[in-house]
């Protein structure tokens, strides 16, 4: 028995900020110093690198529960279900909460009960909760509900991935350029038939060396007050790790559905850095002893950003509804999932489109 993606939504941010819009920043490293050349050089290689060109941030009026709701009706409507027949609410985020006017993150309560009560689902054994897992988080959660419809304690997950990383970014780090706004969702339940569905699934938590490779601390800017803290990374470390460990994991799961790599028809992997995914799937190739074929990995990171749990639920909502340019998701596709971020968690599942 498999369990299928029987509905998808997504909510993107109205508010779009191009590279351009960082021209007058001021940014500084680690020692809070100022960078040793202009914006204009500080862009041009970020863009290089990276691949964004655009991000989406939300207006001043929302925040992360707002347009977690948002997603989530449209994945109702779309799997044209009852919401009081859903059985648990599976929300992904890592802020909680955050207004406008201050970065501190707000969980009480929780984005999923948030939601829950946006929704207006009265039923009380709908159980709603949030999963912090990092940018995979999204990933970890469809696991989740994939497990608990197969031991029989669900039949209808809504999962949801939802994030507002322009409300955590300190302005005068230049990592600050890669995060975005967005959030999205679907149904998870029951496959009509043996063969779609969710195949196989792989996770991994690397903590030794690698936990605090993400991580809240105080802005570069030297005059800034210490005790606000913003998200921080070690952006090398992470790369290293994500070369050398991502795609072994996502081997782990192909081979575990009995899945020929031939016939992987799409990779929907978390988008941070186009240079990073590029080597990522050029290395989970190699190991199968054959190149990447072209158009395997579709990329919405050019204009969204990284907007850490909703990349990848976003992505396949945009392909399956025919909104990315070059990309379908057709009858019989096999789609394998994966995504990797803080501390430090690896994740992948293999789909197969109903």
């Amino acid at each position: 028995m498999h369990n299928l993606i029987s509905g998808s939504g997504s909510y993107i941010p109205k508010i779009t900020k191009t590279n351009a819009d960082f021209i007058n920043a001021s940014f500084y490293d680690e020692n809070k110093r100022p960078l040793p050349y202009g914006n204009d050089v500080i862009i041009e290689k970020f863009e290089a690198i990276t691949g964004i060109s655009e991000r989406r941030y939300i207006g001043n009026e929302l925040q992360n529960s707002d347009i977690a709701t948002e997603a989530a009706k449209i994945a109702i409507k779309n799997a044209c279900v009852d919401p009081e027949t859903i059985d648990y609410i599976i929300l992904a985020q890592n802020f909680g909460d955050v207004s406008a006017t201050s970065n501190q993150c707000d969980f009480l309560p929780s984005i999923a009960s948030r939601v829950k009560h946006n929704l207006k689902i009265s039923n009380p054994n709908c159980v709603a909760y949030d999963l912090i897992f990092g940018c995979p988080g999204w990933v970890q959660a469809v696991i989740h509900a994939d497990a608990f419809i197969k031991s029989g304690l669900a039949q209808k997950i809504l999962v949801i991935g939802s994030e507002t990383l322009s409300r955590v970014v300190d302005p005068n780090d230049r990592d600050s350029m890669i995060y975005s706004d967005g959030a999205a969702a679907c149904i998870l339940e029951k496959s009509p038939d043996k063969t779609s569905g969710i195949l196989s699934t792989a996770a991994q938590s690397h903590t030794i060396e690698e936990a605090h490779y993400l991580f809240y601390g105080p802005s570069y800017h030297p005059e800034k007050n210490t005790n606000t803290n913003y998200i921080k990374m070690y952006g090398r470390k992470i790369y290293e790790f994500a070369l050398n460990n991502v795609p072994k994991a996502m081997k782990v799961a192909l081979d575990k559905s009995d899945i020929d790599i031939q016939d992987v028809t799409k990779i929907l992997i978390h988008q941070a850095n186009e240079k990073m995914d590029e080597a990522i799937i050029h290395r989970f190739y190699r190991q199968y002893g054959i190149k990447a074929p072209e158009g395997i990995m579709p990329m919405s990171i050019h204009k969204l950003g990284n907007s850490s749990v909703a990349t990848v639920p976003t992505l396949f909502d945009l392909i399956v509804k025919g909104k990315l340019e070059g990309h379908q998701i057709k009858s019989g596709d096999v789609l394998l999932f994966a995504s990797v971020g803080a501390g430090m968690n690896i994740n992948a599942f293999v789909y197969r489109h109903l």
